[in-house]
């Protein structure tokens, strides 16, 4: 791992920024520059589908209207299948990882969690298995672990449910039993790679060692740092934010139809960004451009002084779902 800090923002262009990843972005952005380190930019386009055409140019509009000028090239995601399929076929020839024909519906009659049935299926058994109808597995042969959010502090295992490469909380801890790490997808059955395996590898070879992110991904963290350890890669330090919310358990999001930030008042944003992580800052009236407000920002940043609650309800209006008439 190198000892320069590297951290990174790693939005997906599935829709404008709002006020929620602003806070993200703000963050992690302060967090690197205040330990003097480097800030890249990654675009998480890996599912395609859902993303959406010139949005990412949208994404670098907002950013740099708000002063957060990123580090060295901006990388797509949607541009490394050939580096993530390498890393793929190397771990199938070394029997590490495996093709899956098990299907939702399956995994909903072993309880909600792969029981890891196809692991270990003969040479011959995988050879005929139709590409096509099948995901990849990552063997994963260990316990999640606690680790230290360098934000929120000690954090548990939670029982979290990994399907088709997105990450589910279960609402019944029962489920899940013991703590052990459920071989995780690596390429999906439709033929896109996983959020857990593109996320590691881009961190790897980008350098990313310091990750700063919402807490709606804090459940999923001890088992991508089982994923670093099966893959042979030192896991970065994490530290989780507040999301920001509408209602209880509605976070701000693109399919909640989050309104866009306004790039009209970028101080303002900032400003506002800071008092939600739970700092005293200055009013928007004692600074004279966004440059300024980001020194004092970077300045006064203290990861001891963000708030230490997984999310924070926001006025209804920043999602035009509650905007739209009857």
């Amino acid at each position: 791992m190198h000892n320069t800090y590297v951290g990174r923002f790693a939005p997906s262009p599935s829709g404008q920024l709002h006020f929620g990843s602003l806070v993200t972005a703000v963050a992690s952005y302060l967090d690197a520059k205040h330990h003097g380190g480097k800030w890249l930019l990654r675009m998480e386009d890996i599912d395609e589908p859902r993303c959406i055409a010139g949005i990412d140019k949208d994404i670098l509009v907002t950013l740099e209207a708000h002063g957060l000028h990123w580090d060295d090239a901006v990388i797509y995601q949607s541009q490394q299948h050939t580096r993530y399929q390498a890393v793929l076929d190397a771990l199938i020839n070394e029997g590490r990882a495996y093709r899956c024909t098990c299907t939702r519906k399956q995994i909903k009659a072993m309880g909600g969690v792969y029981d890891g049935r196809c692991r270990d299926k003969s040479s011959a058994t995988l050879l005929a298995i139709d590409e096509e109808n099948s995901a990849i597995r990552l063997k994963l042969d260990t316990q999640l672990e606690a680790f230290n959010d360098v934000i929120m502090g000690v954090v548990e295992p939670q029982p979290v449910h990994v399907q088709n490469g997105s990450h589910h909380a279960l609402t019944n801890p029962a489920i899940y039993g013991s703590q052990q790490a459920e071989d995780v997808v690596l390429k999906r059955r439709d033929g896109l790679f996983s959020y857990n395996l593109v996320v590691i590898l881009d961190d790897v070879f980008q350098h990313v060692n310091h990750v700063i992110r919402g807490c709606d991904l804090i459940d999923v963290t001890p088992l991508q740092r089982a994923v670093y350890q099966a893959l042979g890669y030192d896991a970065p330090e994490y530290g989780h934010i507040p999301v920001a919310a509408v209602a209880p358990g509605r976070k701000l999001s693109k399919q909640n139809r989050a309104a866009p930030v306004d790039n009209k008042t970028p101080i303002e944003n900032i400003v506002r960004v800071m008092n939600f992580l739970g700092f005293s800052f200055p009013n928007a009236a004692a600074f004279d451009d966004v440059n300024t407000v980001l020194t004092e920002a970077i300045s006064l940043w203290n990861r001891k002084k963000v708030v230490k609650t997984p999310e924070i309800i926001v006025p209804q209006h920043e999602s035009t779902y509650y905007n739209e008439p009857l």
